[in-house]
This record gives C-alpha cells, structure tokens and sequence, in this order.
C-alpha cells in the first residue's frame, strides 16, 4: 500500500509544480496577467509541501525519483493543455526516466 500512497503523492506534487510552472508561464509570456503568476507561485509552493508526506525519509532519493515523474507528467501535461504532439523520443525519453524513478524509489533495498 505504500507504493500505492507514494505514487499517488507523486502525481499530486506533478499537478501542483507543473500545474503551477504553466501558470506562471502563462502569466509571464503569454500575457495573461500576475494573477496567473500568482495562482502558479502558490501552486509551485504547495509542491513543496506535498513532497514532504513521501514515506520514504530521504530527501534526495524523493526529489530525485520526483524527476521522472516531473519529465513525463511535463510532457503530459503539454499534451492535454497546449496541443504537444511528442515524438517518438520524447516518448522514449520519458519511459527511460519513469523506469529510473521506480528504480530509485521502489527497488528492494536491505537495510
């Protein structure tokens, strides 16, 4: 249930810090005002905050793994809000970091 959870954590932080990086985009280059700009900063602010609930206790392995999720939910994210058409390699490029992330997260360890 674990995995289960921290996955869950991981697609919410994505929604938060993509969802609050285009906000800002928008808001800065495609000119659609500070209240834009603002709306992402708060976004981009409560990542940080949901990261913390990963169960694992090592920020660099969380944040690291996090990468994965934030190149492939990247890409997503393009698709859905502004009509990206990835090629092959984004594709594949995002597949590589997704199985990096599961090793650095989920990977048997003993201690």
């Amino acid at each position: 249930m674990s995995i289960l959870r921290s996955a869950a954590l991981f697609v919410v932080a994505a929604l938060f810090e993509i969802g609050g990086a285009w906000l800002v985009w928008q808001g800065v280059r495609e000119h659609k005002g500070w209240l834009w700009a603002a709306g992402g900063v708060l976004a981009l602010g409560a990542y940080g905050f949901v990261a913390t609930f990963q169960p694992d206790a090592h920020f660099g392995r969380v944040l690291a793994a996090y990468g994965g999720i934030f190149v492939a939910g990247s890409i997503l994210w393009g698709v859905v809000a502004d009509g990206y058409r990835p090629d092959r390699w984004d594709i594949t490029g995002a597949l590589v970091c997704l199985a990096g992330m599961a090793v650095i997260m989920y990977a048997p360890r003993g201690n």
